[in-house]
């Protein structure tokens, strides 16, 4: 009998064995595209919900909302914030299950009137497009323009100073802005805005009586927004005031109404007063921005200045 001691083999399949992969490259190429779908189906319906109800991102095109939005910010906008309507659901999915009543401008699930500063994402109530604005006027507010001041149901909107500056806009323009600390009625919190100067397109304009179940709506860079103050989203109204500027020619000084009508309806139709079923969201937070520095090295050292990068930035 031999005292020999032989080393034991583990057996196929032990715990702590890695198994040799066998598969052929198709194999495992089938596997991991089986795997890819199926994260796929798991997390497009999972996206969609959520975009639909509860938070969707939205990138900002325009320099309309300056300083408060830059192009190139991504804005967490609240689905829930003012119910759900045919704008909600991506893809023009909401039609089919909501409608769209063009004669009821509250059509929609839990509809709900913005607060007077709120940050909306809403549907161009004219075209395609989705916009961004800050509510200015509620529901029965009178709005006007008088010199590049704000009035609000005959009050007017005191504007604090904070600062002149030069940027270069984002498609490449040297501008000269102020800076104005402003609030409004019922805000919680004052926002800053932007003007050339007092005596810009939509400086002047006539009082807006904001219709039931709509809202009034500016840009936070006064004079580069076009907004619910633009003729050609009262196409009617505009068209009275040059009939009463043509028949009175010589014998008035300054019209109640815009004081450029210059080509109000050669373009596309302003966004005018904004149905609540246009509305898509409250803007809350910039979450994060591809905002690039438009203006040369030059035009910095001369005292042109470009917007910060911002992360997870309140509204």
């Amino acid at each position: 009998m031999t005292s020999e001691s032989t080393a034991e083999k583990p057996a196929d399949g032990a715990p702590g064995e890695e198994k040799p992969d066998n598969r052929t490259w198709l194999q495992r190429a089938i596997h991991e595209a089986r795997e890819t779908l199926l994260t796929i189906a798991v997390f497009v319906p999972f996206w969609l919900v959520f975009s639909t109800f509860v938070y969707e991102l939205r990138s900002i095109p325009s320099e309309s909302m300056v300083p408060a939005l830059q192009v190139g910010d991504r804005v967490a906008v609240a689905k829930f914030a003012y119910g759900y309507n045919r704008n909600s659901v991506p893809f023009g999915i909401g039609t089919w299950f909501i409608g769209d009543d063009l004669k009821n401008p509250r059509d929609g699930i839990w509809v709900r009137t913005p607060q007077r500063g709120d940050v909306v994402v809403f549907q161009h109530p004219h075209n395609p497009r989705v916009m961004i604005k800050r509510t200015i006027g509620l529901p029965g507010d009178r709005i006007q323009m008088k010199a590049g001041r704000l009035f609000i149901n005959g009050e007017l909107i005191n504007r604090i100073p904070v600062r002149q500056f030069n940027y270069v806009s984002a498609e490449g323009r040297p501008t000269k802005a102020t800076e104005y600390r402003e609030q409004l009625p019922g805000e919680k919190n004052a926002h800053l805005i932007h003007e050339w100067g007092d005596s810009e397109r939509l400086d002047n304009t006539p009082e807006f009586k904001v219709p039931a179940d709509h809202v009034f709506m500016m840009g936070d860079n006064r004079d580069n927004s076009e907004d619910s103050r633009a003729p050609s989203g009262h196409p009617e109204r505009a068209r009275q005031q040059m009939l009463y500027e043509e028949l009175h020619r010589g014998e008035i000084d300054e019209p109640t109404g815009w004081s450029n009508l210059a080509g109000f309806d050669s373009g596309e139709q302003a966004i005018g007063f904004v149905p609540l079923d246009e509305l898509i969201g409250r803007a809350d937070t910039v979450l994060f921005t591809l905002y690039s520095c438009q203006a040369s090295k030059e035009q910095r050292a001369m005292g042109y200045e470009c917007a910060s990068g911002r992360l997870w930035k309140g509204l």
